[in-house]
């Protein structure tokens, strides 16, 4: 007998097991065996004995008699991997093909305070751009396209909030430095799930920016493009979003982009 032949039935009994949890990750309130039984296709005795070697490790329970749900254990485990989980490191790899196929500087940026702070950015010479936003640099939220991200997911009375702390003060002819223009242009946010900045930063940049979430749908984070103003590209929106929504999942963020 070969040595994948004895592994075998270690990895069966494993494939049953994760059947096992998912079946159950599927519902909400504890599941009789017998339904356990019937939809993995797994014979009654073999579901309960491996049921109840999954409850001796906490990663089942059994809250009454011939019915189970998921462990504690499991989110115990859950925790230590998140905890692990950065979303840098998960932005990393997809701004760089973003950059690939956009030849713009691609930035990550974060929310602290009344400020976003840009933590990466992938550019490169070829994109003619001589941008000042270097890694640890900030900005006011209300000039940013990530900035306004913040603000659109924001409770509008924290957003008036911001505005007075903040007095809106422009940095070019395009910013927006009055409450009505900056909620007018944060209800746009909303509905298109995407923020712009059109000059309101720096005269002759244009950016557009999508929100990364955590898997409790949180916008933790914001995607962005930068690019000389004569040379965006409204193709960019959709990659923008489908680069922001494949960090988002990798974060534990499933299912369309949460309202505010």
């Amino acid at each position: 007998m070969t040595r994948k032949d004895n592994q075998s039935p270690s990895i069966q009994v494993l494939a049953r097991a994760f059947s096992l949890l998912d079946e159950l990750a599927a519902h909400q309130d504890p599941v009789p065996l017998k339904e356990l039984s019937e939809r993995t296709g797994l014979h009654p005795s073999t579901a309960h004995r491996i049921l109840n070697d999954l409850a001796v490790g906490r990663f089942v329970d059994r809250p009454e008699a011939g019915s189970y749900r998921l462990g504690m254990r499991l989110l115990e485990l859950g925790n230590l991997v998140k905890a692990r989980l950065d979303v840098r490191d998960a932005a990393l790899g997809p701004m760089r093909e973003l950059h690939k196929l956009t030849h713009q500087p691609v930035n990550l940026s974060v929310r602290q305070g009344d400020e976003i702070v840009y933590i990466e950015r992938t550019y490169s010479e070829r994109s003619g751009m001589q941008v000042v936003r270097a890694v640890g640099g900030r900005a006011p939220l209300h000039l940013t396209s990530v900035g306004k991200l913040f603000l659109a997911w924001d409770d509008p009375q924290r957003v008036r909030a911001y505005a007075t702390r903040t007095g809106l003060a422009g940095h070019t002819r395009n910013s927006l430095t009055d409450l009505p223009s900056l909620e007018r242009e944060l209800v746009r946010v909303r509905r298109e799930t995407l923020a712009r900045d059109d000059e309101e930063l720096e005269l002759g940049v244009r950016c557009m920016a999508a929100g990364i979430f955590d898997d409790q749908g949180k916008l933790v984070a914001g995607l962005s493009i930068s690019s000389p103003a004569d040379r965006i590209e409204e193709a960019w929106v959709d990659r923008v979003k489908a680069t922001a929504a494949q960090i988002s999942a990798s974060l534990g963020f499933r299912g369309p982009t949460p309202s505010p």
